[in-house]
């Protein structure tokens, strides 16, 4: 399977590289999936375009069979990012790039495409090129639940996908068993005071000096209020308040990202930080706070994993095969993965020699060489499984 993979670098490097220099906004797939349908087409390949608003859902093998039935799942949305490093490929639309590796996602499973499409399967092998991964819709909804509620995932036995990471050399993978992702939830939040001249401050409730103690609360929370054997962040990435050092003002503004795993600790972190703010209160002050839910958290089954582990052990050898680690990111493939059993891997993106390229980055890139070895995984890995009984 790999050799017949890389036999095919030179077209995935082309259709890689076609969807990196036209690289569209989450929703915005319409050219990609354009890219995406045609191909699918010409291969023979049955598929179903608009799913989940600009996602495409193709079908190879049986799926009116009592066999089983596997997803494998490529993402294909770029991010507002303008690239800075002066490639032939680069991005030909200014302020947005692909710097997180979504075209080579999708480049790779139009590769499986090419390795399955005349392989004979009883079952489903389905391949599903799902949009917005990296941002939500007017209704704060991103790709994977549009797909799901579109039935992409329906009667599936199992879901499994892949990630580039810059930090892994080329021709690696990496298996992260049971959490390999976080749920991730933003509460932006306001202190409300009253603003004043700076010269008179005791007639006035200043937010700046209220916010003082409420970070400090909101700092306590992983160290105090978690239990710390259940992993979790509270990280305070932005605050505005102010236009002069002789103004006090009304209000001040933080924005807060909450990393967790388990459901308990995930709401305690909300009840926590809502709490810390309740502080603005006892000194004379009020607050406001928005909850944007965000994507749950990344649970790798350990049957698929054994799966997808002992296919690439096949093609590049055990030493290849490296155990993945728990990272408090997101990514809202964890939505399909709740639907049945499911798994993410990493596929490693970084010239041997080379510097990281890190994601979401302006120089971001990957050694296109790492293509291959993820179409050859994930195509031996759903042609083992649906060849396999069913237990």
């Amino acid at each position: 399977m790999l050799e017949r993979a890389r036999e095919l670098q030179g077209t995935l490097s082309k259709l890689r590289r076609q969807i990196h220099e036209n690289p569209e906004l989450s929703f915005e797939e319409i050219e990609t999936a354009a890219l995406v349908c045609k191909t699918l087409q010409e291969l023979g390949i049955p598929f179903r375009a608009e799913v989940g608003k600009t996602g495409v859902v193709a079908s190879i093998g049986n799926p009116s069979t009592n066999g089983r039935k596997i997803g494998i799942r490529a993402d294909m949305d770029a991010l507002p990012i303008t690239e800075a490093r002066d490639v032939p490929y680069k991005s030909k639309i200014d302020g947005k790039m692909h710097a997180c590796g979504h075209d080579a996602h999708t480049a790779t499973l139009l590769g499986v495409a090419m390795l399955l499409a005349e392989e004979n399967i009883e079952g489903e092998i389905r391949l599903l090129f799902q949009p917005s991964e990296e941002a939500a819709d007017s209704e704060g909804v991103s790709g994977a639940p549009r797909m799901i509620e579109d039935g992409a995932v329906e009667g599936l036995d199992a879901v499994i996908a892949l990630h580039t990471d810059s930090r892994l050399d080329c021709g690696k993978v990496a298996i992260a068993r049971g959490y390999a992702l976080a749920n991730v939830d933003t509460v932006y939040a306001k202190i409300k005071g009253v603003g004043g001249h700076g010269a008179v401050p005791q007639s006035a409730i200043d937010p700046i000096f209220i916010l003082g103690p409420v970070l400090s609360a909101i700092h306590g929370i992983v160290s105090r209020r978690t239990d710390p054997t259940s992993p979790a962040v509270v990280t305070v990435g932005r605050v505005s308040g102010g236009s002069a050092s002789n103004v006090i003002p009304d209000t001040v503004e933080m924005d807060i990202t909450l990393r967790s795993l388990d459901d308990a600790t995930r709401e305690l972190l909300l009840t926590e930080v809502e709490n810390a703010l309740a502080i603005a209160k006892n000194l004379g002050g009020d607050y406001e706070l928005d909850i944007e839910r965000g994507y749950p958290a990344l649970y790798n089954d350990e049957v698929m994993c054994d799966w997808v582990a002992e296919s690439a052990k096949s093609l590049l050898g055990e030493t290849n095969v490296e155990k993945g680690e728990l990272i408090m990111g997101a990514e809202d493939f964890a939505f399909m993965a709740r639907e049945s059993r499911g798994m993410m891997m990493w596929l490693g993106t970084k010239e041997p020699h080379g510097p990281a390229r890190y994601h979401h980055h302006p120089e971001f890139d990957i050694d296109e060489a790492s293509m291959p070895i993820g179409a050859a995984i994930l195509a031996e890995t759903a042609l083992r499984y649906v060849s396999h009984e069913s237990a």
